[in-house]
């Protein structure tokens, strides 16, 4: 029976040049995020089916890779609860995974907590362009902190490690599920149909109101509450960071101090930020973000040549909770990672030296050889002589090779002459 050697759906195999682009973004996030502090650690694939499917993780639910528990029989009986049949899932993101690891090893950790992920999430999406079934996540978390100082700092080491992986003139949105509830409160929607309010009104830069408001329609949402938060919404539109207090207070008059106060301060600070790392910001009354987590600040940062964000993230200080049974205070960010990655196309410039060896050099000359060169820190790989000479060189250059020896019998190590690759054939 012939295979088929194509990856899985929605899946992709990776060539050296993507890995290498993969592996100068990682490196570069990976060395910002540890100079402010933030500690790499690694949880499981697999999590338990009930702590993925608690309802926190809002339209990824529905995308769960479902996982049979073992030892199941060849036949299932007719009317089997799919409940009974699975007790596992692939993880869809990096956030609900951290909670249940905080929870577990919490008496292990500092307060706070500055935890660093990198690692795959699958989700049974649709495949197109762009989206896949699996792909990686890079996130950082601040567990235990209850201030504005983990919105900012997050923002701040995100945003500069954005900047040195060759994305600038970025911009950081920002809201919170506070307000939004507040503005939802105002406009006359009930609390418990709030959520259905949200899914709709986060499509808003897509459809447009005209979108918006008939879908909120559909749902049962008269014109009377479409009118009454857009009206709000739009008053909010490109406030002034100093009189984003003062404007939301006069908007929403319900909105408690404590949610002005946040957002003054992060106001404040995101000003300060942005003169540091060549960063806009803005606040958005439309940024809704699709986790049922989160419960204060919201944030996403916008790159010009990309559709949609390249990271995003906010504050969910309930999610732990369902660990420990007592809530803990969290905010989190994560990078696009994919998305970054699709931006820059090139690999960074990196020395590649073949030792270009005839098939008479005996082997421990070769490796002796390979081993000098290297010394100096460079890359440096044996590649034996095949083919004609020209050809071979354009094949070590399209390897993404820089420069080559070429060892015959009887050269000695010393006497090897490097020679760039670009040029010689």
């Amino acid at each position: 029976m012939k295979i088929d050697n194509s990856p899985a759906r929605g899946t992709r195999d990776l060539l050296p040049a993507a890995v290498a682009v993969r592996d100068h973004v990682l490196s570069t996030i990976t060395e910002v995020y540890g100079r402010y502090g933030y500690q790499r650690i690694e949880t499981p694939a697999l999590e338990r089916i009930e702590r993925l499917s608690g309802g926190q993780g809002g339209e990824n639910e529905k995308m769960i890779f479902q996982v049979l528990r073992r030892g199941l029989p060849e036949r299932i009986e007719a009317g089997t609860d799919l409940a009974e049949l699975v007790d596992m899932g692939l993880r869809y993101d990096l956030t609900v995974p951290l909670a249940r690891f905080y929870g577990q090893h919490r008496g292990e950790l500092p307060t706070p907590f500055r935890s660093f992920q990198f690692g795959p999430v699958w989700r049974a999406e649709r495949p197109q362009k762009g989206r896949y079934r699996q792909f990686y996540q890079c996130d950082i978390d601040m567990v235990g902190e209850p201030g504005t100082l983990a919105e900012a700092e997050l923002i701040e080491a995100t945003t500069q490690a954005l900047n040195r992986v060759g994305l600038t003139g970025t911009t950081v949105r920002i809201s919170d599920r506070r307000f939004l509830s507040a503005l939802a409160t105002e406009a006359g929607v009930p609390a418990e149909e709030q959520d259905g309010f949200f899914i709709t009104l986060d499509k808003l830069d897509k459809i447009g109101w005209d979108g918006v408001a008939a879908e909120l329609e559909k749902r049962g949402f008269g014109s009377d509450v479409v009118s009454a938060a857009r009206d709000r919404i739009e008053a909010l539109g490109e406030v002034a960071g100093d009189k984003l207090s003062a404007t939301l207070s006069d908007v929403l008059p319900s909105l408690p101090d404590a949610v002005l106060d946040d957002l003054a301060t992060t106001a404040t600070c995101l000003s300060d930020i942005g003169v540091q790392n060549s960063v806009s910001w803005e606040f958005d009354p439309t940024l809704v973000r699709g986790m049922g987590y989160y419960t204060g600040h919201i944030f996403e940062v916008t790159a010009p040549d990309a559709a949609g964000s390249v990271a995003g993230g906010g504050r969910y200080d309930n999610l732990i909770g369902r660990s420990l049974g007592t809530d803990v205070p969290a905010c989190g960010f994560s990078i696009g990672f994919e998305r970054i990655v699709d931006l820059l196309s090139e690999p960074p410039a990196q020395e590649r030296l073949a030792v270009l060896y005839d098939s008479e050099v005996p082997t421990p000359t070769v490796l002796a050889s390979a081993r000098e060169l290297r010394a100096g820190g460079r890359s440096v790989a044996p590649v034996g002589r095949s083919g004609k000479f020209a050809a071979q060189l354009k094949r070590l250059e399209d390897a993404g090779f820089t420069a080559f020896v070429h060892l015959r019998a009887g050269d000695e190590t010393g006497t090897l002459a490097e020679r760039p690759l670009r040029g010689e054939n």
